[in-house]
């Protein structure tokens, strides 16, 4: 198929050292866990359609997406429980990422809290493996839990046992603290480290540290949570008041007094994004693999559209250096950084 021709094209290591490689964009699975909330506030992005979550997610099989990046904690195991039904028939063909430390029920589909102690890592081990359906992990990635060098290298000791058992083939650090991103690089079996990175920025030093280290860096929010979709305008719809992007601590993208200033900021670079004939959306993606070699973005979706379109993103390939220089100067940056 076409589709899985063009991102064929492009791939890239989950890491120096595991011997995996995957399309150049996975996909994130944070949206298709549903509606949930975590310490009282909605953390989902509204209701889903799981057979078209499947459908998404299978077609993304065709267009040459092999990493699926989801969490535990994401819907309250609702991501993983889908992830793991279209996933059934393709186990050995996929990269399966999930997550670990977020506390979370269920039943009630709310959580609060975090525990990444050794007893904490391994049941949450046991129900991802169980909800997914398979029986191990591709790349296991502490979410939250560990605060210091101390706690991260426990962390690391009861992901070394889990690797030696079978159930995980190598792990990671979502949380990008510089002293838990340097904790994981010591384990023999790390990989990656996730981190928010867009074209408005990201963690450079953990970038650094991915690079020094032959470490995977997992983009995540690479479209600004929508933002570089072009979706959202001032004066036109915005995300629903149940999800996540209009009540959180981490963004303020569609926050009311902010938005104004990021959308500006988008027009401002739509040109150099869409070059080459991408959609805007595209082009953010096409921005990450050219800001440093060992980045993967995985963009979330909800629809096959969606899924479609970032896949698509391969057929170009990075942005040009020209491009990448016309982005800078419209947010009014130096060049400075890796990869630019």
């Amino acid at each position: 198929m076409e589709g899985r021709v063009i991102l064929g094209r492009m791939r890239r290591n989950l890491g120096m050292a595991s011997g995996i490689s995957v399309g150049a964009a996975g996909a994130g699975c944070w949206a298709i866990g549903g509606p949930w909330q975590f310490d009282g506030r909605p953390a989902g992005w509204g209701m889903v359609d799981d057979d078209e979550s499947i459908r998404a997610i299978r077609r993304g099989l065709e267009f040459g997406i092999t990493l699926f990046d989801t969490a535990d904690a994401y819907g309250c195991g609702h991501s993983e429980r889908v992830l793991g039904r279209a996933l059934a028939d393709h186990r050995d063909e996929v990269v399966i990422s999930t997550k670990f430390g977020l506390q979370f029920d269920e039943a009630t589909r709310t959580g609060a809290g975090a525990d990444a102690s050794p007893e904490a890592v391994r049941r949450a081990c046991e129900a991802s493996l169980r909800r997914l359906g398979t029986d191990r992990i591709d790349l296991y990635q502490l979410h939250a839990g560990a605060d210091g060098r101390a706690e991260a290298a426990a962390v690391v000791e009861v992901l070394e046992e889990l690797v030696a058992e079978g159930k995980v083939r190598c792990y990671g650090t979502a949380d990008e603290t510089l002293e838990i991103v340097e904790t994981f690089a010591e384990g023999p079996h790390c990989v990656a480290v996730q981190q928010q990175l867009n074209v408005f920025g990201g963690n450079d030093a953990a970038i650094e540290a991915c690079e020094a280290r032959g470490l995977a860096a997992l983009a995540r929010s690479p479209l600004a949570m929508g933002l570089l979709t072009g979706k959202y305008r001032p004066g036109g719809p915005m995300p629903a008041a149940d999800d996540v992007r209009r009540d959180t601590p981490h963004w303020d993208y569609f926050d009311d007094d902010a938005f104004p200033t990021w959308s500006a900021r988008v027009e401002a670079i739509r040109a150099a994004l869409t070059s080459d004939g991408r959609t805007l959306a595209q082009g953010a993606l096409a921005w990450i693999w050219a800001r440093t070699p060992v980045s993967i973005p995985i963009p979330g979706f909800r629809t096959v559209a969606q899924i479609e379109e970032n896949a698509g993103a391969a057929a170009t390939g990075p942005l040009e250096p020209d491009a990448m220089a016309a982005v800078d100067a419209a947010l009014g940056r130096g060049s400075a950084a890796p990869g630019h």
